[in-house]
């Protein structure tokens, strides 16, 4: 099988649904115009802002979805939809769900945030759980690239996450995020790199970019990393796209080369 072209696709969201749908489209339909088959959008794509997240929330037969699923069948891509604010029946609180659907405009896998967000980071509080309430299972999909691990953005710093996907059958590591500036310039790369390296599998990390509402300003610096933790895609500063092929048999040829994954003990 050869190669497959893939994006992650870098947006400024921000409290205008309507505008930011309007960019998920631009970005989606210019990737595949440059011959993407795979399509990453960021986490909270359709929505950034801490107000009114259970405003903003959707199911999953809402506008966000809907316009997910037409998108990819009209391009005929893979689409990861980042995430988006999901509201679910009975329940006061929203999830941080991924949504990735199939080039025929099908829903492939579903995926609920684990870890939430609930850190102080230079002066400012950020409590996810305030709004969200957490996922509780690990989700991997097959798709063209591989067997794609779900995971969203504080997912990183959680390296069993990872394990546990990959034990699932995982080579492809979706990240979607919208990590701070102050924690994105330290960790970010380091972490991504690390996932890749250790678990021998691309990880695909498309993040939010600038300032955005409540004071929140995120690092950006989308990034294809290879499953040799080789940087294949880097975003510039913006809204922007970047581009990089994916080997499905290079997970393989790595995890050969190395043979960790199966040397793993366990111990006290």
């Amino acid at each position: 099988m050869g190669g497959i072209l893939a994006a992650v696709v870098q947006l400024n969201s921000r409290d205008d649904k309507t505008a930011n749908l309007e960019s998920v489209a631009k970005w989606t339909r210019e990737a595949a115009r440059l011959g993407a088959k795979a399509v990453f959008l960021p986490e909270y794509a359709p929505y950034l802002a801490d107000k009114g997240a259970r405003e903003y929330a959707e199911s999953l037969d809402g506008p966000t979805v809907s316009l997910l699923r037409e998108l990819a069948r009209e391009n005929g891509v893979l689409l990861h939809g980042g995430s988006l604010l999901e509201r679910v029946p009975d329940n006061e609180r929203c999830a941080n769900t991924s949504v990735v659907v199939n080039p025929d405009g099908e829903i492939a896998a579903l995926y609920r945030k684990i870890h939430l967000f609930d850190v102080t980071v230079g002066g400012t509080d950020f409590r996810e759980s305030r709004a969200m309430f957490p996922g509780e299972e690990s989700v991997v999909c097959p798709t063209p690239l591989g067997v794609m691990g779900l995971s969203i953005c504080y997912d990183l710093r959680f390296p069993a996450l990872y394990q546990t996907l990959v034990s699932k059958g995982a080579t492809v590591l979706a990240v979607p995020s919208a990590f701070t500036q102050l924690t994105g310039m330290a960790h970010w790369e380091p972490l991504l790199r690390a996932r890749a390296i250790e678990n021998f599998s691309y990880v695909m990390a498309a993040a939010q970019c600038g300032p955005h509402p409540d004071h929140k300003v995120c690092y950006g610096n989308s990034l294809i990393v290879d499953p040799w933790g080789v940087v294949l895609a880097r975003a510039p500063e913006g809204p922007v796209l970047a581009l990089a092929v994916v080997d499905p048999q290079a997970p393989a040829a790595c995890r050969t080369r190395i043979p960790s994954l199966s040397q793993q003990r366990r111990f006290r």
